[in-house]
């Protein structure tokens, strides 16, 4: 599988990749429903195949404002998974969490950041927990590390991480919300080696 490219995902392996995408944020907004203690609703999410400079339009524009989540990806395949979700969809998340205690504006606090790292890992550990229930491999994440910067800036870490790979981006938005709507971004970069192991726990090659 070490010549294969992004460019040769199958239609397949969108089906799964969305499937991954459904129940990892059904999960997720279960979790996030018990930790907020408040229904969470969502729509299905948006799996796409993005050209890089597409990813930061997507989500408002490269400018944009985000607090992303970044962490490896270890086990039986290797490489990292981020999290991205607008700066006031975060703040907003934490409020909740907090029981309005939050401060005001826009800007985090230690503890605030503290909160939504907490959140960030319910929400990523659910979507690995799906991806390692549906192919039977083992996945170990490493501690999430929080950035709050812009959405170039932020991308930028995994572009280049996965220029080796290609120019090319899964990127996976799911939209849940409470009373205040919120689009979160998942970017999932295995390296070449783990798609082929992917594939092939699904029996997609």
């Amino acid at each position: 599988m070490a010549d294969m490219s992004l460019e040769q995902v199958t239609q397949d392996y969108f089906d799964v990749l969305r499937e991954i995408g459904n129940i990892g944020a059904g999960n997720a907004m279960t979790a996030l429903s018990q930790m907020l203690q408040c229904k969470v609703d969502m729509q299905v999410p948006q799996v796409r195949l993005l050209e890089f400079s597409e990813v930061g339009a997507m989500m408002g524009g490269e400018e944009q404002l985000m607090i992303g989540v970044y962490l490896a990806v270890e086990g039986d395949i290797t490489g990292s998974i981020m999290f991205l979700v607008k700066q006031e969809s975060a703040k907003h998340l934490v409020n909740k969490l907090m029981m309005g205690m939050a401060s005001e504006g826009t800007e985090f606090n230690e503890m605030e950041l503290s909160a939504m790292r907490e959140v960030s890992n319910i929400i990523t550990g659910a979507y690995l927990n799906s991806l390692s229930t549906l192919t039977n491999l083992k996945i170990f994440p490493s501690p999430p590390e929080l950035t709050l910067d812009m959405a170039g800036a932020i991308l930028s870490v995994p572009a280049i991480e996965f220029g080796t790979i290609g120019d090319k981006i899964l990127l996976i938005q799911s939209q849940f919300y409470d009373e205040v709507e919120i689009d979160g971004y998942f970017i999932l970069i295995p390296d070449l080696e783990s798609y082929g192991k992917i594939l092939s726990s699904l029996g997609l090659v």
